[in-house]
Formats: C-alpha cells, sequence, structure tokens
C-alpha cells in the first residue's frame, strides 16, 4: 500500500544542458556531484515522509477516479472502497490506507494504488489504479492418477472461474507436498505455473499446469540408537508405533517416514524411560540420513539419566476424600519405580472418558471444577516426594440442559433419554451415558453427536449442558432381486425406524412418512415361484411415555409350494401355509446395572399342510400349532457408535418353551412311540406288500399328526460379542454362540420345527418354519447341518475391523474373519470343538436409506458332510444384518 508523489522534468531542453554540462566534467567532479544529488534527495525524502505521515492535511475529495485493467464499473469500485466525492480525509491518512486494504480484502484486485493527482486548496483529486485478479479457465494436472484429480481439485478449490491468487498458488503446492510425503515420497517436488489467455471479453484470465513429481517412495531402512544401555534397541523401536524399519512381513504398519508421527514416536520413546524409572531421560539428537533415493536411516542420540524411585506421596486441599481413599485410588506406593507416563494417567486419564482415574472420581461427583497437580517436593539420592494438590472448587449443578439439531425427531423422544437433567448433580460418567444412549438410537450420527457446556460459573456452581446432534436418515428401503430357493427371489422391504403412530391419519405429517416419535413400523414381502411371504412389525420403545418399558408385536404370513419334477414349476396344490403372531414386552432394568433389558414374548404360529409330503415332515395333510413364552436376559453396553462399536460388550441369553401337554393330555405317549416304532419297521421292510406298508406309512403320519397337533419343546440360546481396540482404529471382534432344542417328553420327542441350520451368510431361508439360520462363512448356505437341521449348535468367531470413513453419508468399512461352528442332532454327538473352519475378509457399508451392504470372500477349510475335500472359497453377499 502506497502513496506516491511523482516529481517530473517536464522540460527535455534543461535535460539535455545537463548532458552536455556532464561531459565537460571530470570523472572525479562527476561523482562527488552525484554522491551530493544522492544524499540531498534521500534527506529530502525522509524528511518528506516522516512531515507527510506525521502531519497529514484535511481535504474535500473533488474527484476520484479508476484506470486499471479491470472488468468492474469505476462507480462500483469507488463505492466499495469507502471514498466517495465531497467526504473529507486526512492525506496522507488512516481513510486511504482502509480504502486500500478494503480493496485488497475482497481478493479481486491485485497492484492497489492510490495516487493524488491534483490539489487545488483544500481540494484533492484522487486516482485509484488496480488491476483485477485473473480468474483460473483451464488446468492440466500431471504425474497424478487419472481417478484422483478431481479430488485434488475439489479439495485446493480450484475450479474454473476461482480466483488465482499467490496465496492460492502457495496452499495447493504445500497441500500436494505434505500428502504424498505422507504416504512416504519424501521428495516430491510440485511446480505450478500460469499462462496468461487472450480473450473477446477483456477478462482475465490463465490457464494452470500443475506438475507433481513424487519421486520414489522413500523407506526407513535403519533406525539406531546411541547412549541406551538400560533399554534395549528392539525395545525402543518398539516404542514408536508409527515410524518402522522395512520389513517384507510387515503389513499393519508400513516404513514410512511422517515427520509428524516420528516426532510423536521420539516422546514415545521419552515416555518409555519414565516408565522405567529414568525421568530425566532426553533426546539429544535425532538426524535423518539419506541413503539414496530410496531409502533413509533414522540416528537417534539418547541421555538415559539415573533411576528414581517414589518417596512419600501426600495429599493436599483434599476435603471430599480422605488421603486413605485417595491413596488407594492412585495405587502407588512407596518405593515403587518412578513411572512418569502412569502417574499421569492415574491422576487424569485423557484416553479413557470414564477412566478409574482421580479426576473422573471428583468430576463424577459433581466437581466439574476442581484440578489435581502433582508437584515433585523433594528428588534427594533418586527418590521422589510428591505432593498431590488438590483444588475442588463447588460442587456443579445442572441449570439448563437443551438439544440443538434435531428437526425431524420430536423433544420428547431425546430428552426421555437424558441422563442430566436441571438442578441435578454434575456427573462426568451420566454425560458419557447420555451421548452413548443418544447414539444407540440410531437417529444421529453418532460421529458428530456432542456435549457442550454452555454458561459454567464456578462461583455458584452451576453451568447449562447443551447436546448438538445432526440427524441421519433412519428409514431404509430394502429392494433386491436374486437368485435362490430353485428360482427367482424379489424383495420389497421399508423400514421406518422413526416413526409417527399418533400422526397416521395428518395428512400434513407425512414429509413422506409420518416421523419424530422414535417408533419402528416395518413391512416386508418377498416372493418367488415357490414361496410368498408377508410380513408386518411395530415397536413402541417407551410404553405409556414414562418408562423405557418396550412394546412389539408382529404378524406374518407365508406360502410354501412343492416343487414339480414333471413340469418343473411349484405345485400349488401341494402347499405349507405358515401364519404366525407376536406380542413382546422388554423393560430396561436397575440391577445389576442399568445396561440390562428383560425382555418377555408370546407368540402364536399355525402351520397348515396339505399335500405337502417331504423329508422333513412324516405327515403330508394336517397341522401343527405352536404357542410359545420367550424369556431373554441381555446387557448392551456397546460404545457409541452402533453401526462400528469401538469397545463394550453385547450378550444375551433366551429361552422358548412351549406349555408341557405332555403332563396335561392324559395320552400314552410311550405306547405311540412304541406303534410308530413298529409301524415303520413295517413301511420300511420290502418284504411287506405295498397295502401293508401303506397302511403302516398312513399310520405314522396319523401319530406323528397327533405328536405334533401341539408342539412342545424348549430352546436355549446365548450369545455374547466382545469389541476391544486394538492398534490405532483396528477394532477385535470376539463372538461365541450357543443354542439347544429340547423336548420335555423323550417319547415324544424333539419337534421337526425351531431347528439349526448352520452355514453360509445367515440371512435365513425361504421357509418360516420357526428354523433359525445361522452364518458360517466359507460354506453354502445351511449346508452344515442334515436336511431336517440340528438341535444343537454352537460358533466362535474372531474379527478384525478397520474404518476406512465412519462419514454420516455412508459408513465403510473392512475386515478380515476366522470362525467356525458345527450342527448337531443331539446331546449324544455333541463335540463342541468338532467343528467346520474358516476364515477370509471382506468389507461392509452403511447408508442411512439402505442399511447395511456387505460382501464377504471366506475360504472353508474343511469338507461339507458327504464330501471328502476342502470346500474352498466361497462369495458372500450381506443385506441389512451385521455378523
Amino acid at each position: 500500500m502506497m502513496l506516491l508523489l511523482n516529481i517530473k522534468i517536464e522540460n527535455d531542453d534543461l535535460g539535455k544542458q545537463v548532458n552536455k554540462l556532464a561531459k565537460k566534467l571530470s570523472l572525479k567532479t562527476l561523482l562527488k556531484f552525484a554522491l551530493l544529488v544522492l544524499f540531498t534527495i534521500s534527506s529530502q525524502i525522509a524528511t518528506a515522509q516522516n512531515l507527510s505521515y506525521a502531519n497529514g492535511e484535511k481535504y474535500t475529495l473533488a474527484d476520484i477516479t479508476v484506470k486499471g485493467n479491470t472488468s468492474f464499473n469505476a462507480q462500483t469500485i469507488i463505492t466499495y472502497s469507502g471514498l466517495r466525492k465531497g467526504k473529507e480525509v486526512l492525506i496522507p491518512g488512516e481513510e486511504i490506507s482502509a480504502a486500500i486494504k478494503k480493496l485488497w480484502n475482497s481478493n479481486l484486485f491485485n497492484d492497489i494504488e492510490i495516487y493524488l493527482i491534483k490539489v487545488e486548496g483544500n481540494s484533492a483529486y484522487l486516482e485509484i489504479r488496480l488491476s483485477d485478479l485473473p480468474e483460473l479457465n483451464d488446468i492440466k494436472i500431471a504425474g497424478i492418477k487419472k481417478g484422483k484429480k478431481e479430488s485434488l481439485i475439489k479439495d485446493n478449490k480450484l475450479e474454473k472461474g476461482v480466483k488465482v491468487t499467490e496465496n492460492l498458488i502457495t496452499t495447493s503446492k504445500n497441500y500436494l507436498e505434505n500428502k504424498y510425503k505422507k504416504e512416504g515420497y519424501l521428495n516430491t517436488k510440485v511446480n505450478i505455473t500460469t499462462f496468461t489467455v487472450e480473450d473477446s471479453i477483456q477478462k482475465a484470465r490463465v490457464n494452470m499446469v500443475l506438475s507433481v513429481d513424487k519421486g520414489e517412495k522413500v523407506k526407513i531402512s535403519d533406525i539406531t540408537f546411541t547412549g541406551n544401555s538400560v533399554l534395549s534397541n528392539k525395545k525402543l523401536r518398539k516404542a514408536m508405533k508409527n515410524t518402522k524399519r522395512k520389513f517384507f512381513l510387515r503389513f499393519l504398519k508400513r516404513s514410512k517416514f511422517i515427520e509428524e508421527k516420528y516426532k510423536e514416536d521420539l516422546e514415545s520413546v521419552v515416555n518409555l524411560y519414565k516408565e522405567n524409572g529414568y525421568r530425566d531421560a532426553r533426546i539429544t539428537a535425532d538426524t535423518l540420513i539419506k541413503e539414496d533415493k530410496k531409502t533413509i536411516s533414522l540416528a537417534i542420540t539418547l541421555e538415559e539419566g539415573d533411576e528414581y524411585k517414589f518417596g512419600d506421596i501426600s495429599f493436599i486441599g483434599n476435603t471430599v476424600y480422605s488421603d486413605d481413599f485417595l491413596r488407594r485410588k492412585l495405587r502407588i506406593e512407596k518405593g515403587d519405580t518412578y513411572n512418569g507416563v502412569l502417574l499421569e494417567k492415574r491422576i487424569a486419564d485423557n484416553t479413557k472418558p470414564d477412566g478409574d482415574d482421580i479426576t473422573n472420581l471428583y468430576q463424577d461427583n459433581g466437581y466439574l471444577f476442581s484440578s489435581i497437580n502433582p508437584v515433585e517436593t523433594n528428588a534427594e539420592g533418586n527418590v521422589i516426594d510428591m505432593e498431590i494438590r488438590i483444588v475442588e472448587g463447588k460442587p456443579v449443578y445442572f441449570n439448563k440442559v437443551t438439544v440443538v439439531g434435531n428437526e425431524k425427531t420430536n423433544d420428547h423422544v431425546i430428552y426421555r433419554e437424558l441422563r442430566t437433567r436441571p438442578g441435578e448433580l454434575y456427573r462426568k460418567s451420566n454425560v458419557v451415558r447420555t451421548v452413548r444412549e443418544l447414539s444407540q438410537l440410531g437417529f444421529f450420527d453418532a460421529e458428530q453427536l456432542s456435549p457442550n457446556f454452555k454458561n459454567a460459573n464456578p462461583d455458584e456452581g452451576s453451568i447449562d449442558m447443551e447436546y448438538a446432534v445432526v440427524e441421519s436418515g433412519s428409514s431404509q428401503i430394502e429392494l433386491q432381486g436374486g437368485y435362490g430357493g430353485g428360482g427367482f427371489i424379489g424383495t420389497l422391504g421399508l423400514s421406518f425406524n422413526n416413526f409417527s403412530l399418533k400422526n397416521i391419519f395428518n395428512k400434513d405429517a407425512y414429509k413422506p412418512i409420518p416421523s419424530g416419535d422414535g417408533q419402528k413400523l416395518a413391512l416386508r414381502l418377498q416372493a418367488s415361484r415357490f414361496y410368498q411371504t408377508y410380513s408386518f412389525s411395530f415397536s413402541e420403545p417407551w410404553l405409556g411415555g414414562k418408562k423405557p418399558v418396550q412394546f412389539s408385536t408382529s404378524v406374518s404370513h407365508t406360502k410354501q409350494f412343492l416343487y414339480n419334477p414333471q413340469t418343473r414349476d411349484a405345485d400349488k396344490d401341494k402347499r405349507f401355509n405358515i401364519t404366525g403372531i407376536t406380542f413382546g414386552l422388554a423393560k430396561r432394568l436397575s440391577v445389576p446395572d442399568d445396561y440390562f433389558t428383560l425382555s418377555q414374548a408370546v407368540s402364536f404360529q399355525h402351520y397348515d399342510l396339505q399335500n405337502y409330503n417331504t423329508g422333513l415332515f412324516t405327515f403330508g395333510d394336517g397341522y401343527s400349532n405352536n404357542l410359545a413364552y420367550t424369556v431373554g436376559l441381555s446387557r448392551n453396553n456397546t460404545f457409541n457408535d452402533p453401526v462400528f462399536p469401538m469397545g463394550g460388550s453385547n450378550f444375551s441369553v433366551t429361552a422358548k418353551m412351549s406349555i408341557p401337554y405332555s403332563l396335561l393330555n392324559n395320552t400314552d405317549y410311550s405306547a405311540l412311540k412304541e406303534e410308530r416304532d413298529t409301524n415303520r419297521e413295517i413301511e420300511d421292510n420290502p418284504e411287506n406288500s405295498t397295502v401293508v406298508r401303506s397302511d403302516a406309512r398312513t399310520r405314522v403320519s396319523e401319530i406323528d399328526q397327533e405328536r405334533f397337533k401341539w408342539l412342545e419343546f424348549y430352546k436355549v440360546k446365548f450369545k455374547g460379542e466382545w469389541y476391544t481396540k486394538a492398534v490405532d482404529k483396528f477394532v477385535f471382534k470376539s463372538s461365541v454362540e450357543f443354542g439347544f432344542l429340547g423336548a420335555y417328553n423323550q417319547d415324544r420327542g424333539v419337534i421337526p420345527f425351531e431347528r439349526f441350520f448352520v452355514g453360509g451368510d445367515g440371512l435365513g431361508s425361504y421357509s418360516l418354519d420357526g428354523r433359525e439360520s445361522i452364518a458360517l462363512r466359507g460354506y453354502p448356505n445351511q449346508a452344515l447341518s442334515t436336511q431336517d437341521g440340528g438341535a444343537i449348535y454352537n460358533k466362535f468367531s474372531l474379527e478384525l475391523r478397520y474404518p476406512i470413513t465412519l462419514k454420516q453419508s455412508a459408513k465403510i468399512y473392512a475386515l478380515s474373519f476366522i470362525e467356525a461352528g458345527g450342527s448337531y442332532d443331539s446331546f449324544r454327538n455333541y463335540s463342541p470343538f468338532d467343528v467346520k473352519r474358516s476364515a477370509g475378509f471382506g468389507v461392509r457399508i452403511f447408508m442411512p436409506a439402505f442399511g447395511l451392504l456387505g460382501i464377504d470372500f471366506g475360504h472353508g477349510f474343511d469338507n461339507i458332510p458327504g464330501q471328502t475335500q476342502k470346500h474352498g472359497w466361497e462369495t458372500h453377499f450381506i443385506i441389512g444384518q451385521q455378523f
């Protein structure tokens, strides 16, 4: 920014005379004259500057003109500058500087200068000289794959029409260099050049050429340490989690140098010494040595210092908790090896919001503004005495508790889940739990849900709490087609997970459906040539609106048809109809803790067989009824995001049972069983006549119709899942499953329904006869059970998951797995470790509108029953289900 005063010699003859005079003077005289002139001019300029900026004069602006290469209207520029004709300003002064600054900050111009071109009395004439910043016309990118060019342009805002500034060029260059250096290309060079484009509208435009030379990927050949005697090189390298030497078997952590991560690893090395009692350990030097274009080595020099022990540890300022209680919470004794890292974690573990430390102890009992600081009071003889200085402050109570960001979900659905209420004592655990409960609803993006403190007042002991939520799509549509069950299968499913039943007759509430009350409504239709399935379900999570008691109901109807080998089509005269209805209640418990849920359900299913003879049933005409009561106990404390939990566990135990009819109906099932066995022998004996065998078969069917008119059984299942965070964002999911189907009366036997079918993707089959499909990847669907299904199964699984993205629009994670399982007919042949094994990898994609989608590639290491060779690879498509 400049204010210029131009002095011009307008008489050319005077210039010629000066030149003639210069020719007559000697060189020595000319040099003296030149030095004198320069000294005089510089003195005058310095004096003029000091006087002018310190003593500006007021003028009235008589006129303002604009010159330069610009497409903007002159009056627009003058108006935006803040200057106007008739305005009284100080020249030089703040108004002129402010006008230049305002034009500059518009990011539309460059070379901005304001000239004082004429003064008449107290009137001043100004001229604004500037030119437009050029716009980007076209960009060509070299050295980058075609698929990555679009994201590069978007990330650096290099779209057509953007103003090209030096800052844009510099930031784009730095972005690319840092991006590829983080990927291990330390020698990345970026060159950006621009070329002016001439066009008919006289607008400043440039074409840009962006060239990237990544060079060779640089790997770390070696990491050496000097000065270490207490800890070995191996242990020190292990402490460097993100900076590793190249090794052909290394997969999880690549050998690449990232300066930011390297600095963190150097701190980890020092912390390792602190954990072992060497609190004075430090790194005195670290050197990066370039060996060639592809490799570097790192040389680190250490000073270990002496080993220290903990001495006396005292507490000062504590009134709420006694010294003995805090000492037990600290769990550090006099004489223990000094461990500065452990001491910090026991006082405040920042890696765990609900950690077992002293800070959380205070904050979970209302002392939000408490501060706890360890201070070394003595370090003689390498023994460190400590004082834990505590400022407790006042207990804090909630004043206002609000939620912002919910546009669709009604307030009462959110507020009933809050564990923090106005007037209650602040507890950190309640804040953490509230975030989890809101995340588990499935209506909000778990990654963006945040609790914000407002209007904190330590003197009065009050605070406002605001929970900021970002709503995500909670309704899902399932529309799919596939081949299975002997033909094409079409599925249409609608799931509304934030439904509002009370507004179902309110036409203004359809946007596109009534929503906001947290209820769930699902409709599903599936059909092929051989079956049709219709189902409806509804659930209300807070029955009555005051307590977390969930009411649910579901209705389903299925038609199944036998295959006709002559027509190769479904035989509609041979059908198996199943109609069912279920009512359930689930209540959140408070004992042992409020992660437990007790659920109960009553279900009824009617099986109607008409000329439906298969190997599954001994009677082809008749019916069966299944009236059952189910009770379950579950505990789910998985971390916030239900799609990708980073920790916690989830287990459930359920028991489903029917009425023990055999104790009430006075039927001699022992005699029936004996009669049935006799007739089966007659039926299977080829020496008997056809008529005799047919009569025996008919009698077996009659007996089975009597046995299974009302199903009598009990079924027990257990499932446990544990999520453990490993390195970085890697998460282990381990799980165990077990199921058993039994009979009260062994003479009646185990029913042919409600059985377990192991193998495949676990998405179930087209049959709704109560069977359960158990996933075991690497094998075909239901291939590991007999045709009738198993009465017992168990399964063990271990997954390693890694999130690719957890954004609201789509959550994607990759996984690898090993698992094993088996199906058994009875306890007589039950062997929990005689299992079929598999391993593989896959990916999951969760989109709010479609639910969970995925694909797995599993390798079965064992043979399918009836075969002799291992099964090998199997591909599974996953829709709407997690393993």
